[in-house]
């Protein structure tokens, strides 16, 4: 073979080589732009997600048997391992950056910063529980029901120059009634105390039903044709009360908070049946804080859809309700309901107020009412002040005093953790 024949085939062998390697590397570069992007997208999602499961706020500090156990506010914190369970990925929401960014939400509805899902989860809430008609009704969101309680006041008092109009409420009311009423000293308004003893015609009362802080059901105690209304209906879920009947006032405050339990979200709403008052109300929220929050409303959105979806996932009959919201905090108040009457039966110093059952239209069956406080009464000789004694128990609570009761009996939060609970009714039992 000749020298220039080897050096052909070198050649060829070379060319071969040469091909083979492009096509290695070729093949190489291929596997890194499909599989390395694939690995980078799941990367980028685990980023996303992690951006998204922001670190929380260490909120109440945990309790333990020697604990001050503080139950003075409504902190919803029993929802928690409810959304920690099934629940919790339905009612996972992520927000992309470039999103809320504007300050309107709907520019051709009368409430332009309301969000148009969160308006279509509360209707639809609505019509699922049946507590509340909200069809024919504006629908206005607030930072929490209590913005929208000063809205309320607010749209309903009279011309400034005819003086300020009295607003009151029946004893035991809730004790933010006279504190957020007179905050600003108002030349519209003025706070007059109990409804019971008013006289007169021109009024606002407040109607919170069921009732902080007994749990009682109410209607309005004033029938003056020039009297005004606002229905305070933030307890009237299947959870607390028998649904008896499908509410249709003119003014219906709710709120995210004891709804879901999601009180740091500040996402309530208003049903609003005459249009020039919605409008006088949404003035308000325009000009208190420019609307309200878009990424809380999303948010609130996604939480009431979670709610309504579960119960469209899963029959009420069927076995479970880890997926039923309302059905399983119904009986986790029940459960703490039954123990409380049972510390209370066990130490003899204290009473509550009567249990009362009724027909619930949403539950199909006749249940009892557990209300989100209990109103605790101490019938011990030398006890005069309630919440004095509690507290050097290291139990915190909310006198009667504030609510316009007497000093013997204060409010308690069904509400919090399982574990402040559990501490709060051993101790309560105790006492004799």
């Amino acid at each position: 073979m000749g020298r220039d024949h080897v050096v052909a085939i070198a050649g060829q062998i070379g060319v071969v080589a040469s091909v083979a390697l492009n096509l290695a590397a070729l093949a190489f570069y291929l596997h890194g732009r499909i599989f390395g992007a694939v690995a980078g997208e799941k990367e980028a999602g685990k980023k996303m997600k992690k951006a998204a499961a922001v670190a929380p706020s260490s909120g109440k500090p945990p309790v333990s048997p020697d604990s001050t156990i503080n139950l003075d506010h409504g902190d919803p914190t029993m929802f928690d391992a409810f959304w920690r369970g099934t629940m919790g990925e339905h009612a996972t929401l992520v927000i992309p950056g470039w999103q809320t960014m504007s300050y309107f939400s709907d520019v051709g509805n009368l409430c332009w910063f309301l969000e148009p899902g969160f308006e279509r989860e509360v209707r639809r809430l609505h019509r699922l529980v049946g507590n509340a008609a909200a069809e024919g009704y504006q629908v206005l969101v607030g930072t929490g029901s209590m913005q929208l309680f000063q809205a309320a006041l607010y749209a309903l008092s009279p011309p400034a120059d005819a003086g300020p109009i009295s607003v009151v409420s029946p004893v035991p009311f809730y004790s933010s009634y006279p504190a957020v009423t007179g905050f600003l000293k108002s030349g519209l308004y003025r706070w007059a105390g109990d409804a019971n003893t008013f006289e007169g015609d021109e009024y606002i009362e407040l109607v919170c039903s069921p009732s902080n802080p007994d749990g009682g059901i109410r209607e309005a105690v004033l029938k003056s044709k020039s009297g005004k209304a606002i229905h305070d209906l933030a307890y009237y879920w299947p959870q607390y009360t028998p649904i008896t009947h499908m509410l249709a006032h003119d003014i219906m405050l709710f709120t995210v908070s004891k709804c879901t339990g999601h009180a740091g979200t500040r996402i309530g709403w208003a049903l609003v049946k005459d249009r020039e008052v919605a409008k006088k109300m949404n003035m308000f929220l325009e000009l208190n804080t420019i609307g309200v929050s878009k990424d809380s409303q999303l948010r609130a959105a996604k939480i009431l859809e979670a709610v309504a979806d579960g119960y469209e996932r899963q029959p009420v009959d069927a076995t479970g309700d880890a997926s039923l919201l309302f059905h399983y905090a119904r009986r986790q108040m029940a459960c703490r309901w039954r123990a409380l009457r049972a510390a209370v039966a066990a130490s003899g110093i204290f009473s509550l107020p009567d249990e009362v059952a009724g027909f619930c239209t949403f539950a199909k069956e006749t249940v009892s009412a557990n209300p989100a406080f209990a109103w605790l009464r101490c019938d011990k000789e030398g006890v005069e002040d309630l919440e004095v004694f509690l507290r050097e128990h290291k139990i915190i609570t909310r006198s009667g005093t504030r609510f316009g009761a007497d000093p013997k009996v204060v409010r308690i939060s069904m509400v919090d953790t399982d574990e402040a609970f559990g501490i709060f009714v051993d101790r309560l039992a105790a006492m004799k």
